[in-house]
């Protein structure tokens, strides 16, 4: 099964982005007419840094101390918004350079974009595209997954174990598998990234790129799936998938992103929401460094603005983000991560996970006392203790022995009894 980046694109002169075979969920066009002079415009551009309660979350704080992998086609970190954002990397692609700096695959801009929506540093006071956590750090993991590209699986696997392994606080996947399931690898590494107090932050996928609902890795449990809304906040027709694991929604469409070598684009798809809920979810770690990652999570849900009906539901989870409410309002606890369990869906879907046998599967022996379930007397549910299982098993061959005897006997006395019948039968007709 192949991977697909979750992305519509509009191919332009300045910039292409194609489907592949897994999906990125953008949309790409250029920002024309901006020249030096006009540099602010790109910032006035980013509606929902105001709209989604940005700039009151940076009174709090901006990010720092939070670290963001994005796992895509690469993060170019040479270019002006990114200098400094971009603290390790690596390839898992076999196309990239090491430290994960080189784009690679089909649509190469992509992992640019998605990590200047998160982490953009602007280019001046009030200029250049500047992320939503903008003293957050990044981690670029590049990832080739379009036609062609060999173990997509295996690479998604490795790059979410190095991004635990290298300090990653948030995961984001701007990615679909476009399947419902996954592999049995991906339980390992998944499995690793929540064991290790990781959130990890996916896109729904976009209808308009023929994803027609979530897959994979957003139909994992525990994972923060993101729907796309437009800018009146409603659910996005082409940028946005259906399903029942979807958290909360996130602006979709008209964003600005940095591509590789500086230039600007306007693009859309929940490839762009998910890095706007990876972003916020930095934020609540930088101003809460003491919640665990299920907290971090519903610290998300529980100060989301709720639309639609039901809530949660299928097209905006538990609602639209809301940054600021989620810097400051007070949130009870929760002891797990709301939004679902990996362990516990493994030890119920995963045959092979289990660790019964037959070689280890222990039968009860028989109830002297069918109604009783005490433990010791081999009840409905009970294992018993040690020699319960000798005791009933004694009892039956203490019963089954005599009678089988018996019955032996009665059987061998009534063939004699026909045999003497028939002599003396013969002996009349003499």
């Amino acid at each position: 099964m192949g991977i697909r980046r979750l992305g519509r694109v509009r191919v332009t002169a300045f910039a292409a982005a194609a489907a592949s075979t897994m999906v990125l969920v953008g949309v790409v066009a250029p920002v024309g007419g901006l020249d030096a002079a006009r540099a602010d415009s790109i910032r006035d551009l980013e509606y929902w840094l105001a709209d989604y309660g940005f700039r009151q979350a940076w009174d709090t704080t901006e990010g720092e101390g939070a670290t963001v992998a994005v796992i895509d086609t690469g993060i170019d970190g040479s270019v002006r918004e990114l200098q400094g954002a971009v603290v390790d990397g690596a390839d898992f692609s076999g196309a990239g350079s090491p430290d994960g700096q080189t784009p690679v695959g089909e649509s190469p801009e992509h992992g640019t974009m998605v990590a200047s929506l998160i982490a953009g540093r602007g280019t001046s006071f009030g200029s250049g595209v500047i992320g939503v956590a903008p003293e957050a750090s990044l981690l670029s993991i590049s990832v080739d997954l379009g036609e062609g590209s060999v173990g997509s699986d295996e690479q998604i696997a490795e790059a979410v174990r190095w991004a635990v392994d290298h300090g990653a606080d948030v995961i984001n996947m701007s990615l679909t598998r476009n399947s419902l399931d996954w592999p049995e690898s991906w339980d390992d590494a998944f499995s690793y990234a929540f064991d290790n107090d990781v959130v990890v932050v996916a896109a729904a996928g976009n209808r308009g790129s023929g994803t027609t609902e979530v897959g994979a890795p957003a139909t994992i449990p525990g994972v923060v799936t993101v729907a796309g809304v437009d800018e009146a906040g409603n659910a996005s027709l082409d940028s946005s998938s259906q399903g029942i694991t979807i958290a909360v929604a996130a602006p979709s469409e008209q964003l600005v992103g940095v591509v590789p070598g500086g230039g600007h684009v306007l693009w859309g798809g929940t490839s762009g929401a998910a890095p706007i809920v990876s972003g916020l979810a930095a934020l609540v770690r930088s101003a809460y460094p003491e919640l665990d990652a299920a907290n971090v999570i519903n610290r998300i849900i529980a100060t989301a603005t709720p639309k639609g009906d039901p809530v949660p539901g299928p097209i905006y989870g538990y609602g639209l983000i809301d940054a600021a409410s989620a810097m400051t309002t007070a949130v009870e606890p929760v002891a797990a991560n709301p939004i679902g369990d990996l362990a516990a869906w493994i030890a119920t879907y995963r045959p092979s996970s289990s660790t019964t046998s037959l070689e280890t599967l222990v039968i009860p022996a028989p109830s002297a006392d069918p109604s009783s379930g005490s433990p010791g007397t081999g009840g409905p549910g009970a294992a018993g203790p040690t020699g319960s299982s000798g005791a009933g098993v004694y009892n039956l061959i203490h019963w089954a022995v005599p009678l089988g005897l018996l019955l032996g006997f009665l059987i061998l006395m009534a063939t004699f009894a026909l045999g003497a019948v028939s002599h003396f039968r013969g002996l009349l007709r003499k």
